[in-house]
């Protein structure tokens, strides 16, 4: 599981005073950087070196995060296919879950537009990350 923690921003803010729901998809996006770094190790954003096409995302609101205090991005893999991935997301704030969310992702050839298999190197990186679904929101 990787651990960043976010610290919400004024901007991030609605006029009822609790952090924005369009920021989640920032912040969980943010906790992805570990698990991007497998697939292209310098983030290199080049149309030939960039391997990963997110899919879908989603995420459900459990409670309300405020500013004034950290926020921790946990995240973690749930599922590994021949070339695709799922990414758990989890944000937590005053040690409550406040949300949690998951990303597909595809291992993706951007020059041949084709997904390509999850090379075994890659893949035992990700199993090392890999969470059972009954122990989400345990963690």
């Amino acid at each position: 599981m990787f651990k960043i923690n976010v610290i919400p921003r004024f901007g991030d803010i609605d006029g009822l005073k609790h952090v924005n729901n369009t920021v989640l998809a920032v912040w969980f996006e943010k906790g992805r950087n570990h698990i991007f770094r497998m697939f292209t190790p310098d983030l290199d954003l080049s149309y030939e070196k960039w391997k990963l096409i997110l899919v879908r995302t989603d995420f459900d609101f459990i409670g309300q995060m405020y500013y004034g205090e950290d926020v921790e991005i946990r995240s973690y893999i749930t599922h590994i296919g021949n070339s695709s991935f799922t990414i758990g997301h989890e944000a937590w704030q005053d040690d409550e879950l406040k949300a949690k969310g998951k990303a597909v992702l595809v291992h993706y050839d951007f020059v041949n537009q084709v997904p390509i298999s999850i090379p075994e190197d890659i893949r035992s990186q990700l199993e090392k990350h890999f969470v059972e679904e009954e122990d989400i929101g345990k963690i």
